[in-house]
């Protein structure tokens, strides 16, 4: 069965929190790096007020909710000034926040198909520029992200969601058309 992405309800902030909290402790016990920080971010308060906003997806997968992102206008204020390759208008530019993967779930294409899906939302929505932001000790992200054609345009030392000491990656594509 297809995973399905929509649009987050109060009744996925629990599996989204159960997610956030799973990468903290994959975060703690070294088996992934994030730069994240339980009771820092992200927090069940993120998932909260993106539900309120109605900017968060979830993807079902497996049975379960198992992957999650916030997409919407927002620039966060590194982004102004950035050595951006597209000049482009902000109504013409969607952001993917915060996507997360249920560990336990890691490594079969959820990342991929979310990213996929972000695109494909974008575009429908007269977006054709997509911007998103990383941790540069986020090595697994990054890669990612270069495989799918998003070029680094500067890495930015800063206080990032709370988070001291954060080299924030900032990447950007054009979408294409499927």
């Amino acid at each position: 069965m297809e995973p399905i992405i929509r649009k987050a309800t109060g009744a996925d902030i629990d599996a989204v929190t159960e997610i956030y909290e799973l990468i903290h402790t994959e975060e703690e016990a070294g088996r992934t790096t994030t730069g994240w920080k339980r009771g820092v971010y992200p927090t069940r308060a993120v998932a909260e007020a993106a539900v309120q906003r109605s900017d968060l997806f979830v993807m079902e997968a497996e049975g379960r909710v198992s992957a999650a992102a916030i997409i919407n206008h927002a620039q966060v204020d590194i982004y102004a000034g950035a050595p951006w390759q597209y000049d482009a208008p902000d109504e013409q530019i969607m952001v993917l926040h915060t996507l997360v993967v249920d560990p336990r779930v890691k490594g079969r294409g959820l990342g991929r198909a979310f990213e996929a899906f972000y695109e494909r939302y974008a575009l429908e929505h007269g977006c054709p520029y997509l911007r998103i932001d990383t941790n540069a000790r986020n090595t697994a992200a990054r890669q990612l992200y270069a495989h799918l054609n998003y070029r680094e345009i500067a890495v930015i030392p800063c206080v990032f969601n709370g988070l001291t000491g954060v080299e924030a990656v900032l990447l950007e594509k054009r979408a294409s058309a499927p």
